[in-house]
């Protein structure tokens, strides 16, 4: 593909989309959506066609009410007509004044008449500086029959691309790679949120342990009393572990509680959505009673293997 920086024109509406020089299999390979009319064909580029296929989002903004096919527009100093138009990338109810910005801010053109049309001598003028630049194409995309084909066929594009060209002047974008570095990106993310709620886990599992060795400590006299009374070793560790689930499910509770309303009030500043599964509060209420129960079975059984004797002693 050949890009240009042409203006869209369609009366007094004025866009400046990204005008795509392209051949004719373009939508084989990018499997894009045809929404009405045709894409370019042979024909068209042999025979130099002044026509064009717009973007949805292009003929949405130049043809709010009308039909676009068959229109001519005018790109650059040209008249093209309009053959085609592209299915939408982006939801249809955003509506936007300018489709510039946009990811189907697009406008085709047969490779072979921009080309005539545009040249591979592109000019640009900016805060009063020209820009000239000669491309011959600005972007290849490859297309691979299998996932398993992606790699060896990178790999040769690249191998080609390094032969043909003095200097490193291009860049080769595999999307199976950026899929990969986005699922390690997140495996490690997920890595290090994991261990910061582990170590958070574990200070707060120890925190319950000291403050229950403590009470046992303080209750000493209690546990005496009860046991001498013919409460037995499981009854004094039932007792310590129900008020350590209590203890660990009240500060669950808080947590979960302050979990779900930060994200809605992230949606009520911020205006982003926010997603929270129904499970997640489950689950989170669930692993701070389970810490309860682990860190404090020791402060449990240290209470119930008491001697009876020494506890009644105890001042």
């Amino acid at each position: 593909m050949l890009q240009t920086p042409a203006e869209v024109r369609y009366g007094e509406l004025v866009c400046r989309p990204r005008v795509l020089c392209t051949p004719n299999d373009y939508r084989d390979v990018t499997r894009r959506d045809l929404f009405s009319g045709r894409f370019l064909t042979e024909a068209d580029e042999t025979s130099r066609s002044l026509v064009c296929v717009l973007g949805y989002e292009v003929a949405r903004f130049l043809f709010p009410f009308d039909s676009a096919v068959g229109a001519r527009v005018k790109v650059g100093a040209d008249y093209l007509e309009v053959v085609g138009v592209l299915g939408s990338r982006l939801p249809v109810g955003s509506i936007v004044s300018d489709p510039s910005s946009e990811a189907g801010g697009e406008v085709f053109v047969p490779l072979s008449t921009g080309r005539e049309l545009y040249g591979e001598r592109q000019t640009q003028v900016r805060s009063g500086s020209m820009d000239v630049q000669e491309v011959q194409l600005h972007e290849i995309i490859v297309a691979a029959e299998r996932d398993i084909d992606v790699p060896p066929v990178a790999a040769a594009c690249r191998a080609m691309l390094k032969l043909s060209h003095d200097g490193k002047d291009y860049e080769v974008i595999v999307p199976l790679e950026l899929l990969a570095r986005a699922e390690e990106t997140k495996r490690i993310f997920n890595i290090v949120l994991g261990s910061i709620a582990g170590i958070s886990l574990l200070v707060g599992g120890i925190g319950i342990m000291n403050v229950m060795l403590a009470t046992v400590t303080e209750r000493t006299r209690e546990i005496g009393i009860r046991r001498a009374l013919g409460a037995k070793r499981k009854h004094i560790v039932t007792q310590f572990l129900v008020e350590t689930m209590v203890l660990s499910g009240a500060g669950g509770l808080v947590g979960v509680g302050v979990g779900l309303l930060i994200p809605w009030i992230v949606e009520r500043t911020a205006e982003l959505e926010t997603i929270v599964e129904p499970i997640a509060p489950i689950f989170a209420f669930g692993i701070s009673v389970l810490v309860g129960i682990v860190f404090g079975l020791y402060p449990a059984w240290r209470a119930a293997t008491m001697d009876p004797v020494e506890a009644l002693r105890h001042e």
